[in-house]
Formats: structure tokens, C-alpha cells, sequence
């Protein structure tokens, strides 16, 4: 009977000793710039240069309203005491129509570039989170932090160009 308790005790010491093993294992940790990662691929480049392209005449439309706005005031400040009030509701009613028609067109296309930028960040986002999880597993990495959660890390840790280069060879963009 005797050596049962010596057993036991031999048997709690060595769960011990394994969990004090295990606890004071090493975590290996890496710190990446999620946002920069994802907008300075390669992706995200070409589809920024593509909606500007895609988008410009309806800025320029814009640029032209706002134009005729001016104009339209300029001709109201110079007409001051010259114009007869018939021709000056005239051109205030034009102007009227103008800034509601510039501001729906910068509201519209707005809209419209908000709702494509998401769609094509939110994908790439998503993309580049697996390609950190790669990452991650072939580096042994245990924990990715994102740097906007973290108040210090050391620069070694950081993963971010790595990322962005696994991302881009990943996902690579027809030129």
C-alpha cells in the first residue's frame, strides 16, 4: 500500500513538471498592417486607377456644373441694379436648378464609387486574411496581431511585406 502514494505522488509531480513545460512554451507572435497591406497590392492599385478612369467623366460633369454656377452667380453680381427682376428670378432659378442638380450628381457618384471601393476592398481584405493565415502556418507563427490592436511591438515582428508579397505572387495582376 505503501507505494501507491509514492506513485501518485510521482504521477501529480510529472503533470506538473509537463504542464510548467507546456506554460512556458514560446508564442510565436507577428504584427501586420492589414489596411496598408491590402492597399498597396497590386490589386487594389490597378482597381484604383480603373475606377479613376472609370469615374472621371462624371467628375468632369461635375467640375462643368459647378462652372456654370459660378458663371451664373457672376452674372447675378454683376447684374446687380442692371438686370430687370423678371431676368434676375431667371437666373436665380437657374442657379437653383443647378446646385440641386450638382449636388444630386456628386451624391450619385459618391455613391456609386463607395459602393464599388467596398465591394473591391472588402474582397481583397478577405483574400489577403488568408493569405496571413498561409503565412502563418508556414512560418509557425501562433497569434497575428493587426498593428492598429497593439500599443508596441518590436519592427522584427512585423509581417506586413511579406504579406503584401505573398498577396501580390498570390493574386497577381494582368498588366
Amino acid at each position: 500500500m505503501s507505494r501507491i502514494p509514492g506513485l501518485r505522488l510521482f504521477l501529480v509531480c510529472a503533470a506538473v513538471f509537463v504542464m510548467v513545460r507546456t506554460g512556458s512554451a514560446q508564442t510565436k507572435v507577428a504584427v501586420i498592417n492589414l489596411q496598408r497591406a491590402v492597399l498597396e497590392s497590386d490589386e487594389i492599385q490597378k482597381a484604383s486607377a480603373a475606377m479613376e478612369a472609370k469615374y472621371k467623366p462624371r467628375q468632369q460633369e461635375i467640375e462643368k456644373t459647378q462652372r456654370d454656377m459660378q458663371g451664373i452667380q457672376q452674372q447675378l453680381q454683376a447684374g446687380v441694379g442692371k438686370l430687370t427682376q423678371q431676368a434676375e428670378a431667371e437666373l436665380t432659378a437657374q442657379g437653383q436648378r443647378k446646385q440641386r442638380e450638382l449636388q444630386r450628381m456628386t451624391e450619385d457618384l459618391q455613391a456609386d464609387v463607395d459602393r464599388e471601393r467596398n465591394d473591391v476592398l472588402g474582397k481583397s481584405t478577405q483574400r489577403m486574411t488568408e493569405v496571413v493565415k498561409k503565412l502563418a502556418e508556414e512560418k509557425g507563427y501562433d497569434v497575428v496581431v493587426d498593428v492598429s490592436n497593439t500599443v508596441y511591438f518590436k519592427p522584427a515582428l512585423e509581417i506586413t511585406a511579406e504579406a503584401l508579397a505573398a498577396y501580390n505572387k498570390a493574386n497577381p495582376v494582368p498588366k
